[in-house]
């Protein structure tokens, strides 16, 4: 126990003093909130129309007689009765934007002829010309009701109940999407790691000074405990700014508010938060496992990161075949990725965020990610004991259960003494 509370706590500190390592953890959220800031400040600009100042000046001509002459006036357009010369002058520079609306515009479509202003200017100009003639046959009705349901948007709300309770929406989903969130960040972060907590040894050359001090078992779930402590450090950074963010905006709000998303409260459960967090860490030790197995069969971390990319494309399979996680979740297809070991925390973690995962099938996942986790750490400690010594060259899977005359496992590329 003291050997293994040295080797987690040398670890922590080696990795949380590392300057790279509160970069790459803190660029994460500093890029998303930059990012959201910059989409939400660029969204406000197109909806205020301040992208260019003033409102776009228009001409028209109107076959169906439905445009207001007020309303189009205040809008920025100008009735004209030479269609050709107005589209004329658009195509030299002259002018900014025509429109023609036909004699039926439910059936046949009005037509535009504008400046190019990149690729979703055009957006924007069919947007004025619909508000146009929106606008013109809502003043045309006489009860203001009846104009606002023409104009819409018409809001709803949408209740769901499911075994005589109603169900808590989109908002329950949230919490335990996070750890998804933070389960992909945390492979994806401390892969390279991962690989590389046992090939560092044989690199620097000092496995056999390491080994008659320490058992392997003792350095591998060390190592590994050690992981997945900077891996709830990440997850405490990540979380944090998502936390202040809700407090200010329920703040923001009424006193004992709710964020809500979308109309939907969020909601906090308990029972689906634990088994999203149990999915998550036996997960990463799952994972970690496998990758210090593979770490220890290569002689340098160059080798070691090429086996990196397969585990991705494992982690990524389950996002494929998401919608039938959602639409079908008790179909055969979901269930082999819910309970194959390498699938199966992303799987369960996604249907267990829709609450589409029964707690029996939430126990059978969490067996399935434990066992495989137990399995991989002891195969790592294995490859590691039997080919720590294979400084040069990598280990041989089919020499690996190979024993010696005494029955002690003989490590690949080990030296031999020359005999006579």
């Amino acid at each position: 126990m003291h050997n293994f509370t040295k080797v987690i706590a040398f670890e922590v500190r080696r990795t949380l003093t590392r300057p790279a390592f509160w970069v790459a953890t803190l660029a994460v959220p500093l890029f998303i909130g930059v990012l959201s800031g910059l989409m939400t400040l660029s969204t406000s600009q197109v909806a205020s129309g301040s992208g260019g100042g003033t409102a776009t000046r228009f001409t028209y001509t109107d076959a169906s007689g439905l445009v207001s002459p007020s309303i189009a006036a205040e809008l920025g357009g100008s009735p004209t009765s030479d269609a050709a010369a107005a589209r004329a002058d658009v195509v030299a520079g002259r002018a900014d934007l025509h429109i023609d609306y036909p004699r039926d515009p439910a059936s046949e479509p009005v037509a535009l002829t504008a400046r190019d202003r990149g690729l979703t200017g055009g957006d924007g100009d069919a947007a004025l010309a619909r508000r146009v003639l929106q606008s013109s046959a809502a003043s045309a009705v006489g009860d203001p009701r009846l104009a606002d349901v023409l104009r819409g948007p018409i809001v709803t709300e949408v209740r769901s109940y499911a075994d005589g309770r109603e169900a808590p929406g989109i908002g329950s989903a949230i919490l335990p999407g996070l750890f998804a969130v933070f389960f992909y960040l945390a492979i994806m972060m401390l892969g390279s790691q991962m690989l590389n907590i046992t090939v560092e040894e044989k690199e620097n050359r000092v496995t056999e000074m390491i080994l008659t001090t320490i058992r392997p078992l003792t350095l591998i779930v060390g190592k590994i405990a050690a992981l997945l402590v900077v891996g709830l450090v990440q997850a405490a950074v990540l979380t944090v700014p998502i936390v202040v963010a809700l407090a200010v905006l329920s703040g923001g709000a009424s006193a004992g508010s709710v964020p809500t998303l979308n109309g939907s409260p969020l909601v906090v459960d308990p029972g689906r938060i634990g088994v999203a967090f149990a999915l998550a860490i036996l997960g990463f030790a799952m994972f970690t496992g496998l990758l210090v197995a593979i770490g220890s069969i290569m002689p340098n971390a160059k080798e070691a990161s090429g086996a990196f990319g397969l585990v991705i494309v494992v982690l990524f399979l389950p996002l494929y075949a998401f919608g039938v996680l959602v639409s079908d979740p008790h179909g055969p297809a979901s269930q082999a990725l819910t309970f194959f070991p390498l699938t199966a925390p992303v799987a369960a973690l996604v249907r267990n965020a829709g609450g589409l995962l029964g707690p029996a099938e939430a126990a059978g996942a969490i067996a399935s990610i434990s066992v495989a986790a137990v399995v991989f750490m002891m195969l790592g400690v294995h490859l590691f004991r039997t080919g720590s010594l294979s400084y040069d060259q990598r280990l041989r899977l089919r020499g690996l259960f190979r024993r010696s005359r005494r029955g002690r496992p003989v490590p690949a590329g080990s030296y031999t003494p020359p005999t006579g």
